[in-house]
């Protein structure tokens, strides 16, 4: 059982969340506004919160930047309005994923399993993991290599950088912007072409376990596997 908060003003919408997170188990409280979440968060400790955007006195995101100073729970992001912009501000300012209304809660729920589970899974490792196994691909952390069914891939040193940041994010959307932020840093100069060539030339190098790097168009990339 999992303790969830849910964030949104929308008397309806919170009820409906309700059912369904309580159907599957987990303990839920909610909250009318960002402000009122903050509240709850200093008092309370939550596995996950899901917040909208749009909401009288302090809005999602805000809320999150606050949240985020003194707690580090992952965020599924609702929002009724689905710009590049808005989830790409929302990934800068540490959303775990993002929801464009109307959604299905199914869809909500599926989302929420997969951010806590990873959340848990790097909590019970101490820290980051040092190796990625998928089948016959293997990316050694910590030794910074990558096997492909038993053959080392020739991964340039950016692409190896790229590709770790996405096995150590995986299953969480990643903005261009925020690729190209951390992975390549604040002093360069580069655009979203910049990664898009790099992505290209990293699936290339994975070979049959390039469908890995999931394209989230209008938005970035996803390392993803089953």
């Amino acid at each position: 059982m999992s303790k969830i908060l849910i964030v949104d003003d929308e008397t309806n919408i919170r009820a409906g969340l309700r059912e369904y997170a309580e159907f599957e188990g987990h303990e839920v409280t909610e909250a009318g506004d960002g402000m009122e979440a903050v509240t709850i968060c200093r008092e309370q400790d939550f596995d996950a919160i899901i917040m909208d955007v749009m909401m009288p006195k302090l809005d999602g995101f805000s809320a999150c930047k606050e949240i985020r100073k003194t707690k580090d729970i992952p965020v599924l992001m609702l929002s009724a309005r689905g710009e590049e912009y808005d989830k790409l501000f929302g990934f800068e300012v540490g959303v775990d994923d993002y929801v464009v209304k109307p959604f299905s809660p199914k869809e909500v729920m599926a989302r929420l399993r997969v951010i806590i589970s990873r959340n848990r899974q790097h909590l019970q490792n101490g820290g980051p993991m040092q190796t990625f196994r998928h089948d016959g691909l293997v990316v050694d952390l910590a030794g910074r290599s990558v096997m492909v069914d038993g053959q080392k891939a020739e991964l340039t040193p950016k692409e190896t950088d790229l590709l770790f940041y996405l096995v150590q994010n995986r299953n969480l959307a990643l903005s261009r912007a925020q690729l190209l932020q951390d992975v390549w840093g604040y002093d360069f100069y580069g655009d979203d072409r910049t990664v898009d060539t790099h992505i290209k030339m990293l699936r290339s190098s994975l070979g049959k376990y390039k469908d890995a790097i999931v394209t989230l168009r209008g938005v970035g990339y996803k390392f993803e596997v089953h």
